[in-house]
């Protein structure tokens, strides 16, 4: 069939789908990130001959496709860990990934009712309305801030540019240069050899300009690194929270650290410790004196106490330090149903997933100090915290250095850590501050100021991982902006490049 007509048949769809699942490849472990643009060129191809009425379903074609390949291990947590049967497993995943294609449905509805049917307008808003859909969906309905094609440039020619405009800036440069592939066709197809040259140029600026860039270090080292060790103990999640194994568990990374207790930083990962942090006081107390005189344990534990803002007692998913160290973190960004259950007076105990073990934590406040490692400062963030590309870097000042802790155990052999791995990185060129990685069966690593992994232990190993780790000072220009200047950007041609309709003129008859 062919794409000419404003038809959404087959051929069309399934280029949409298509699309969007070749955006994955782009993400790690396929990390083909130059099929980023092009994947942007054959959703335009398929999209931009419709009219407006059609582009919302286009949207969530696209968005099947994307968050269908991209997003669906969401079903081992479901299945494996959420004592669901298979089949409703299955529903469940199709009703998460047909709920999360929504965001690109209303973007590209979106962008339809803005640009209208002329070609340029439609080019030049494509990427702009793309920013804006990708930035409603890091916050709306608490947020998925995954699978941004941004990312994907962690170690493409653009990655330079991460400190300067953050993954939405770099996304809606690969966007762009996806829109000006689709004008440069045209041009080419019309033989306008100077137009098509021009565009060609500006198209390839970036991306010659980014290698060109990566020299450039927007924060500092410090001259002497600290000396670091994490343990990544692979305790299996069927047992993770079964009181029998609970001593077994700590015993297991008081032991893998046996050899480490003098270092100066010592991570464990996301409830290392499976007991709540007022029934753990001994063993605080134990590990506190296993410590060196300048060493410090920071690791997972829940909370338990009473919030003045809930004016209740609740349970908490935070991280603390002990030894050297002082402080405790709640996490903000909770996970739906893994860490709460929306509507949970009508979802508790309909099925097994919506009472997975600790999923009743409530949110920490949003005013917390980063915690201490000796005369450093370090701001932690738990999990799925660390894909909040403006919640880090606004939390990343004064601090030296990053670290994320996590346990994508509820993942198994999928490619969700591996992507959680890769956002970790961005967020590290993001904040020029290395970022140092805990989880419970991978991948932990030390990544530095330039989102380059130096250290990792593989996935499901038990190891300790050991290295360095440099403080950093100053701030990159996206920690002083964040994603503002791309968002404006968008506004500014939204505004500008949208249809008008001229005022008619007055055929009014004056008397002289």
């Amino acid at each position: 069939m062919s794409l000419d007509g404003n038809r959404l048949n087959g051929f069309r769809a399934l280029a949409l789908i298509i699309g969007g699942g070749l955006q994955t490849l782009t993400f790690s472990p396929f990390e083909l990130t130059w099929l980023g643009p092009l994947s942007v060129l054959l959703v335009l191809l398929a999209a931009m001959p419709l009219p407006a009425s059609k582009l919302f379903r286009a949207g969530w074609l696209f968005g099947l496709g994307l968050f269908g390949s991209g997003a669906s291990w969401v079903y081992i947590s479901i299945s494996q860990y959420g004592n669901t049967s298979a089949p409703l497993a299955v529903l469940l995943t199709a009703i998460f990934v047909a709920g999360l294609a929504l965001f690109p449905a209303i973007t590209f509805w979106g962008w339809g009712k803005l640009a209208g049917e002329g070609a340029v307008r439609r080019l030049i808003l494509f990427p702009a309305a793309w920013i804006i859909g990708d930035w409603l969906r890091s916050w709306l309905l608490t947020g998925f801030p995954w699978l941004y094609l941004g990312t994907a440039q962690v170690d493409g020619p653009l990655a330079s540019l991460a400190p300067m405009m953050g993954v939405h800036g770099v996304t809606l440069l690969v966007v762009a240069t996806g829109a000006a592939l689709y004008a440069l066709i045209d041009l080419i197809r019309r033989r306008q050899t100077i137009p098509a040259v021009t565009v060609a140029g500006i198209t390839l600026l970036p991306w010659a300009l980014g290698p060109l860039l990566h020299s450039v270090s927007w924060t500092e080292r410090a001259d002497k690194p600290i000396t670091i060790a994490a343990m990544q103990g692979n305790i299996p999640q069927q047992i993770k929270w079964d009181p029998e194994f609970l001593e077994q568990q700590i015993a297991t990374y008081i032991k893998m650290t046996a050899a480490d207790w003098n270092r100066d930083l010592i991570l464990w990962p996301e409830t290392a410790i499976p007991i709540t942090q007022d029934q753990a006081g001994p063993l605080i107390d134990s590990l506190a004196q296993r410590l060196g005189p300048d060493s410090t344990l920071i690791t997972g534990i829940p909370w338990y106490g009473f919030s003045d803002a809930l004016e209740d007692f609740t349970f908490r998913n935070s991280i603390m330090a002990i030894g050297a160290g002082q402080g405790m973190y709640h996490k903000q960004k909770l996970v739906p149903f893994g860490e709460y259950v929306p509507l949970q007076q009508y979802l508790r105990g309909l099925i097994g997933f919506f009472d997975l073990p600790m999923s009743s934590f409530s949110r920490g406040p949003s005013d917390q100090s980063p915690l201490t490692a000796g005369p450093y400062q370090t701001m932690p963030f738990i999990c799925y915290e660390i894909a909040y590309p403006d919640f880090v870097a606004r939390n990343a000042w004064n601090t030296d250095w990053l670290i994320t802790i996590s346990n994508d155990g509820w993942f198994g052999h999928s490619i969700g850590p591996l992507q959680h791995l890769q956002i970790a990185r961005m967020r590290a060129l993001e904040t020029g501050r290395f970022v140092l990685r805990g989880t419970n069966n991978g991948v932990t690593a030390i990544i530095d100021d330039k989102g380059q992994i130096t250290e990792r232990i593989a996935q499901f190993e038990r190891d300790v991982m050991r290295g360095e780790i440099y403080p950093v000072t100053g701030a990159t220009p996206y920690m002083a902006t964040g994603s503002w200047p791309a968002l404006i950007l968008a506004l500014i041609l939204i505004v500008f490049a949208r249809p008008r309709q001229l005022p008619k003129p007055s055929h009014q008859t004056h008397a002289g």
